[in-house]
């Protein structure tokens, strides 16, 4: 069966003292719980290899937000995703919307990137998702398919098999605004009729499908009662152990 996440991103936020802090705080609140669903962070590459030590052995896993799209090389600045997996990081999230929007990554960048943390044994956290206008003009459906077809459907069903996807209408980030539960189960389903189309039914079964966008634990249980939301990508509630716990609650 597919498992239920929730997982932070942090984005640009935290100096590593501070991420260490919090991390601490996190593992504490969750020490001698078992948490009814995976729990992961995703932290800036400064602090990968600090917190994945620091939460070694407790309940919370670790995620990058980001890789190169090349393996190695004169690329400076970059970070590869060997580099990641040498953190101990497990996941790598590819494909965020600000990622898409401020760094111009395209289909072909991100296919790369989820290729590469692949075959470096790390677990992609795929984010799809439509900007305001597009929902306005009821065109989300053919949105999230382009991004699945020009990114992550090349894959074999083995390799598909190991990623995570993250449906996050671009529209509720950071705004306040959150997709109501029916808005967000009835794309989630659409987003999971695709994978079966291309994958089979087993597959699709198989794949946590999470939801990001303004959750948090005031309305985290509401979306995740839903049969194809598997959790949640949290940005800002993220940021405090207390609010990122209250959502974990939720399953």
């Amino acid at each position: 069966m597919r498992k239920n996440i929730v997982a932070g991103n942090w984005k640009m936020n935290k100096t590593l003292q501070e991420g260490v802090a919090l991390a601490t705080d996190l593992k504490n609140i969750l020490n001698g719980t078992k948490p009814n669903c995976e729990v992961i962070i995703g932290t800036p590459f400064i602090h990968l290899a600090t917190v994945a030590e620091l939460v070694k052995g407790s309940v919370i896993k670790v995620s990058a937000e980001n890789c190169a799209d090349k393996a190695s090389g004169a690329y400076t600045g970059e970070v590869s995703a060997a580099m990641v997996k040498s953190t101990g990081a497990e996941f790598c999230i590819i494909g965020h919307s600000e990622r898409r929007a401020y760094y111009h990554e395209t289909y072909d960048i991100l296919k790369d990137k989820v290729q590469l943390a692949l075959e470096n044994g790390l677990q992609p956290i795929f984010c799809i998702g439509e900007v305001k206008e597009e929902r306005e003009a009821n065109k989300q459906n053919a949105v999230v398919k382009a991004q699945l077809e020009g990114s992550v459907f090349n894959l074999n069903a083995e390799d598909f098999g190991k990623i995570v996807l993250a449906y996050e209408p671009v529209w509720a980030i950071g705004t306040g605004l959150t997709a109501t539960p029916e808005q967000a189960q009835e794309i989630h389903a659409y987003i999971r009729s695709l994978v079966t189309e291309k994958y089979g039914k087993e597959v699709a079964d198989n794949c946590s499908i999470l939801y990001g966008g303004s959750c948090k634990g005031s309305n985290a249980k509401g979306l995740f009662s839903n049969p194809d939301i598997d959790g949640g990508l949290i940005g800002g509630a993220s940021l405090k152990a207390e609010d990122f716990k209250a959502i974990i609650d939720a399953f």
